[in-house]
């Protein structure tokens, strides 16, 4: 191929891995946010079922599994749907990589995708993928998009818009009644990422749609509610004239969330109880590692959403920041570099440790020196 991919950004910490593999206990690796507490019993037994095993699942999803989906955004957002307004996707990373490639078969005369600033890398690579432009989108002092920011040649050019509210890597809540309208306003589908809705500090969780259903869709997940990243399922909701063509184009491609999995996702999304105690492991996991980090001469403040820590020092960028981390306390996190230029300062910290392995890492950092090495 004459056209080579970008490194993989989490592969470009391997030398922060063998710095803090050196600390006795071993490295406290918080640079992705994989789960890892143990995921609801009864989805794990209804995936043992194998329900629809033989037969090819429906790409759009099961009856039972859209169902369950639909309650549980009317339950949680107090937002109803209907079947033709929610399909499946195979996790939510697939679908925003793949979003911006399948819109733009429908409005070719689009070319643009905005983006957060400082975001997940994929909405950038989505537009890179189907051969679009990746704009990124300003953030305002507050954590919120910069709407006025946008240069009018850009949005007159854009197919989509994304939001991520709570965000990664940031943690800040955005103002998704603010993204429908504009987008409305200026005939641009809204695509909000909301896979950390569940985990909001500040405020209850919200999605755009409790502001309207046209012109936007909302994106979700059992990865982080529910610790099944390993079952690749969520599911995307919104605009029938944007869900529509979404679930044609998807089954061309032969995209289906596998029968079983399917059958332990609806479980999942019927029980929110676990979600309650998962809420409070990484609420007490956050606090932990707030204070051991401020101990530490390293501003962290707590976020308004997610469970990550936006952190910064003065003095430091990200990568020397992550490698005082690695080094002092064995924690290897993210350089903010990894989520736009706008975030090179920074640091992201994923409490996604057992309880006993932040606490460590929290008397690692209440050990350390202040101030640089």
């Amino acid at each position: 191929m004459s056209v080579s991919p970008p490194p993989y950004p989490y592969e470009r910490l391997d030398d922060l891995r063998r710095r803090a593999a050196g600390h006795d206990g071993g490295a406290i690796d918080c640079s992705i946010g994989t789960p890892v507490d143990p995921p609801p019993p009864a989805v794990l037994a209804e995936l043992a079922r194998g329900a629809d095993v033989r037969g090819y699942p429906s790409s759009a999803g099961s009856a039972v599994f859209r169902e369950a989906c639909a309650a549980w955004m009317g339950r949680r957002f107090g937002v109803d749907l209907e079947a033709d307004q929610l399909a499946a996707c195979v996790g939510t990373k697939e679908f925003v990589a793949s979003l911006a490639g399948y819109l733009a078969l429908g409005r070719p005369e689009r070319d643009t995708v905005l983006f957060p600033s400082i975001s997940y890398p994929t909405y950038a690579m989505g537009a890179l993928l189907a051969g679009l432009r990746a704009v990124p989108v300003p953030r305002r002092e507050d954590g919120r998009t910069d709407l006025d920011a946008i240069d009018p040649r850009d949005r007159d050019r854009a197919l989509v818009l994304w939001a991520n509210s709570p965000s990664n890597p940031t943690g800040s809540l955005d103002d998704l009644e603010a993204l429908a309208s504009w987008g409305r306003e200026h005939d641009v589908v809204v695509a909000s990422d909301e896979c950390y809705a569940d985990y909001t500090w500040m405020d209850r969780p919200r999605s755009i749609l409790e502001h309207g259903l046209e012109g936007v869709v909302a994106v979700h997940s059992i990865s982080k509610r529910s610790n099944l990243a390993g079952l690749r399922a969520g599911f995307y909701a919104g605009d029938s004239a944007v869900v529509g063509p979404l679930r044609s184009w998807r089954q061309h491609a032969g995209l289906m969330v596998a029968g079983p999995v399917q059958a332990a996702a609806a479980a999942a999304y019927g029980d929110d109880e676990h979600v309650e105690r998962q809420r409070e492991r990484y609420r007490a996991r956050l606090v932990a590692l707030h204070r051991a980090l401020d101990d530490a001469g390293v501003a962290a403040a707590m976020p308004e959403g997610a469970f990550y820590l936006w952190a910064r020092r003065e003095g430091d960028d990200g990568w020397s920041l992550a490698e005082w981390l690695a080094e002092v306390a064995g924690l290897v996190v993210s350089p903010g570099e990894l989520y736009g230029t706008d975030g090179a300062a920074y640091v992201r910290v994923a409490v996604v440790q057992p309880d006993e392995r932040i606490e460590l890492a929290a008397r690692r950092l209440r050990g350390a020196p202040r101030g640089k090495t």
